[in-house]
């Protein structure tokens, strides 16, 4: 963007020069629980041929039918809190008529014998809850972590990050808690805060409200690139817990929480925190732990559970052919989710395809691997086995 002196639209690019190996001061704030919702994400990146291409629209126009018989009578759907689906499905189609390729988590550029693998995204409606609790100090990992949780699907170790802040005047206090959250994710992911820019706008926000974007950008070989065309039919899906709602979902949750007449700062039905902080838990940063699970092998497909819950994005991942059932009750779902569901009267399926319902990842991986992976688990980390590969497309619930 250009600078002038007279311009009303004060930009403050911030950029600096880092070592390959990123060093941090320790942040300030808390750390993300070991082991959000806005409007829904949807990714427009290419993938690595077009055959996946007509692959992934495929289960589009699949999942878009199954999606129309399940709003429930009387209940609330996230087309009801104003987003649909549907609609952003129908635009990704229509850009990929323009840009070939579009459709994966990221998007890989060739360099040598490896992909540079790229990734955008913003945090959504979450921001609305982050002004109404005070909650700044973590919004920035929400944001790191929604750009790089894409690009590790492709197997890519996160290299930098970049960060846009928009707000009509700037709070100074307000912008540093939140860049340090920022920071933090960026620590998390063991990737460098490279630059970012910071636009004061007047007039086109409400007081004491901005808007932020984050962009990250990996490698990984070309040899040693996650891209799902090895799975097969029996293979097991592993699936890393969220912390909550993540940052997907929340222009209907806020639909939710007006409808059930709570507060925020009310208690969450069975649970020991507040709403708000339950709605508030960071989203989990999952890049150490799926790169050291990659590491070990067996691993032939990552979804990152996001906008479309595992309706939508678990078989982004698959080849033609093959589609998913999942085991119900095979992992702790989040009291939050029952909550939403309870108080808005949302069926099964709206649930499913809104929500990531505690699982925030999901590995594709061998049954020998699956093994290994539940084994090392049960010290270092959570993980579940949660369903399997079969023939046949679309997720079904046994």
């Amino acid at each position: 963007m250009t600078n002038t002196v007279a311009a009303a639209n004060a930009e403050l690019s911030r950029c600096v020069a880092v070592s390959p190996i990123p060093v941090f001061d320790k942040p300030t704030i808390a750390a993300q629980p070991p082991l959000a919702v806005r409007s829904n994400r949807l990714q427009r990146y290419p993938l690595l041929s077009l055959s996946l291409l007509e692959r992934s629209a495929i289960h589009n126009s699949r999942l878009r039918s199954m999606s129309k018989d399940s709003d429930g009578s009387g209940g609330l759907t996230y087309k009801d809190a104003g987003v649909d689906i549907d609609a952003g499905t129908e635009l990704v189609r229509r850009i990929a008529k323009m840009a070939p390729g579009i459709g994966g988590f990221g998007g890989l550029f060739p360099l040598g014998d490896s992909y540079l693998v790229a990734g955008t995204d913003g945090v959504g409606t979450k921001l609305k809850l982050a002004f109404e609790t005070g909650i700044h100090e973590t919004i920035g990992i929400d944001l790191v972590a929604m750009s790089v949780n894409d690009i590790v699907t492709s197997g890519a170790k996160p290299l930098f990050f970049l960060d846009y802040f928009a707000t009509s005047h700037l709070d100074v206090d307000l912008a540093e808690k939140v860049i340090k959250g920022i920071v933090d994710g960026c620590q998390q992911s063991d990737c460098a805060l490279l630059g970012g820019e910071t636009a004061e706008m007047p007039d086109f926000y409400a007081k004491g409200e901005y808007d932020l974007s984050g962009f990250a950008v990996g490698i990984v070989k070309k040899d040693s690139v996650i891209d799902g065309k090895n799975i097969v039919a029996g293979d097991v899906l592993i699936g890393l817990p969220s912390s909550g709602v993540h940052s997907n979902g929340f222009s209907l949750v806020r639909r939710v929480l007006a409808r059930s007449g709570l507060s925020l700062k009310d208690q969450l039905p069975g649970a020991a925190g507040t709403l708000g902080e339950a709605l508030m838990a960071p989203t989990v940063i999952y890049v150490k732990q799926v790169l050291d699970i990659i590491d070990k092998g067996g691993v032939k497909g990552i979804a990152h559970i996001t906008g479309g819950g595992f309706t939508d994005n678990i078989p982004r991942v698959f080849p033609k052919g093959l589609g998913a059932v999942i085991y119900n009750n095979s992992w702790n779902v989040p009291a939050v989710f029952k909550w939403i569901q309870q108080a808005g009267n949302i069926e099964d399926a709206e649930m499913r395809r809104t929500f990531n319902m505690g699982i925030g990842m999901v590995l594709v991986v061998s049954k020998e691997a699956s093994q290994r992976i539940l084994d090392d688990a049960k010290g270092a980390y959570t993980a579940y086995d949660i369903g399997e590969v079969v023939n046949g497309e679309g997720v079904t619930y046994r």
